[in-house]
This record gives structure tokens, sequence and C-alpha cells, in this order.
């Protein structure tokens, strides 16, 4: 990982995927829960640098990132966009027909990743093993026409990816999971590593919850800096692509200030030693 210069997220350093293209470390999450801010969307982009944002057609919000992208300036080929597949659309033919669909909302030509949003299929009649499988096929076509500079999944779990490693070809380039001191999936974090899988990480302060917590709160006095900056800090000195969410110009502004200091090997084993196992989002070992 390349180091970058000065506050913001200008010069993000990127992370290289298996295909040879590199992700930002860095980027914008946008969520329909807490509604959808286009002030804070065009202000990460014109003044904090960010060039990473992070969607999904279940947020509602791909046709307002098209605007706010617009509003930018910022030219295409310049943005890392990922956005997702929902359940809904699982299966061959709808899943093609859903990339099309949320490559219009976006107004773009190409999506830079399209992530399967969760193992759970809901389709009735088939296993959840199978829709996958079918889904991912589509993935792969996507992917070799272009449509798709990159695929992966998300809230994958090593026993649904070693299905997969099964039953298709091409290896997920990215998995996307919930990522926070108190959610340190490790095992998983090895195991993506171990076959040129990027892991990139959601909720990095625990839905606020780790922004209370007594020894982040220190760890922030210690290096004059915000709890928010530790976690994100913390996240990606451990390697993951990461990827706050916020509705307010200057928690962007804030969150982007993560490049200029580092976090000791000490403080980040504390931070590691702070796993309990909670989720803040849905929690994916429930799936099969």
């Amino acid at each position: 990982m390349a180091a970058a210069e000065g506050g913001g997220a200008h010069g993000c350093p990127t992370l290289p995927l298996a295909n040879g293209r590199s992700i930002p470390v860095l980027g914008l999450g946008t969520s329909h829960q807490g509604g959808y801010s286009h002030d804070a969307v065009v202000h990460a982009l014109q003044k904090c640098g960010i060039r990473h944002i992070d969607t999904a057609k279940r947020y509602g919000c791909e046709s307002l990132l098209q605007k706010a992208i617009e509003e930018s300036g910022v030219k295409r080929e310049e943005l890392w966009i990922t956005t997702k597949l929902w359940h809904s659309d699982y299966g061959y033919e709808n899943t093609k027909k859903a990339c099309l669909e949320s490559c219009e909302r976006l107004g773009v030509e190409y999506l830079d990743l399209y992530l399967i949003h969760w193992p759970d299929a809901h389709v009735l009649g088939k296993s959840n093993r199978e829709v996958r499988a079918e889904t991912w096929r589509a993935m792969e076509e996507l992917y070799e026409r272009g449509l798709c500079r990159s695929i992966g999944v998300s809230n994958f779990l090593i026993s649904h990816l070693e299905q997969l490693k099964e039953d298709c070809v091409i290896t997920p380039h990215v998995n996307q999971v919930e990522y926070h001191p108190f959610q340190r999936p490790q095992e998983l974090v090895d195991y993506c590593r171990s076959r040129d899988i990027v892991f990139e990480g959601y909720c990095p302060l625990a839905k606020g919850e780790a922004l209370t917590h007594p020894s982040i709160i220190q760890l922030a006095k210690k290096y004059g800096r915000t709890p928010a900056q530790i976690c994100i800090r913390w996240s990606i000195q451990n390697g993951v692509v990461t990827i706050p969410k916020s509705t307010k110009a200057e928690r962007i502004q804030e969150n982007c200030k993560v490049f200029d200091f580092t976090i000791a090997e000490d403080d980040v084993e504390i931070l590691n030693g702070m796993h309990d196992g909670r989720h803040v989002s849905w929690d994916p070992s429930l799936i099969v």
C-alpha cells in the first residue's frame, strides 16, 4: 500500500486486486438508513478528494448519486464506483438485467466493482448455494464483457467462498464485510488474503458505538485525533479497504484526514484486542 501525503483523501493509497486493478483504501459509504445528502457527496468529491463511492440498489440512491457526481465535475475515469446486487435480483438472467439497470441509474457505462450483496438468496425451490452459483456465473459474464471491471461478494463467510470456489471459475476480487474494533473476523480476513481476495470493511465506527469506548477515546487523545479517525486509521493499517458513511460534510472531512499519522504497533494491538464478536449489522453467520 503506497503512502499518501497531507490531509484529506487526495492521493489516497490503493490496494491491488487479483485482476491487476487497484482499489482506493478509503471510500464513502452510502445507505438508505439516515437519509441521503446530495451536498455531502458533492463536498466529498470536490473538497475531500474522495474518489471511491460505495452504494447498492437496496439503498435507493443510485440515481441521486448520478446527479451528485455530475455536479461535482469529477471525471468518470477518476472514480471508483461500487454497487451491489440485491437478493430479489439473484439468478442468471436477473443479475445481468439488474446490473444494466444499476449502470443506467448511476449514469455510467461500467461499474468498477459489482458485489453480490448477501449470501442468502430467498429463492423458493432452490438452495442458497445453487442460486449463488447461478448468480456468480452471470457476474463472471458481466466481468468478461467489461461491464463490471471487478466483481465480488459481500457478507460471505469462508463456507460460502469455499462453495463458490467449487462451483465457479473466477475467484471474487473483493469480499465486503462488517469490520470494526468489536468485529474483527481475522480468520475470514486471513482466508481472503490467502486466496487473493481483497477484504473490504463496512461500519468502521460500529454505527457510533466505537466512538464512546474509553480505550478509543484515550488513543484519540494520545494521537491528537478524533475517535473516528483512530478507528478508520486502524482499519486501513490492518490492510482493510474502509468505507465510513456520513451525511455531514464536516464528518466526511474528518474521516478523510487519516493519511498523515500512523498508529504505533502496540496501540494497534490494543484495538485488535477489543474484538468481542458483536455485530452492529445483520449477522451473516445465520445464513447457510
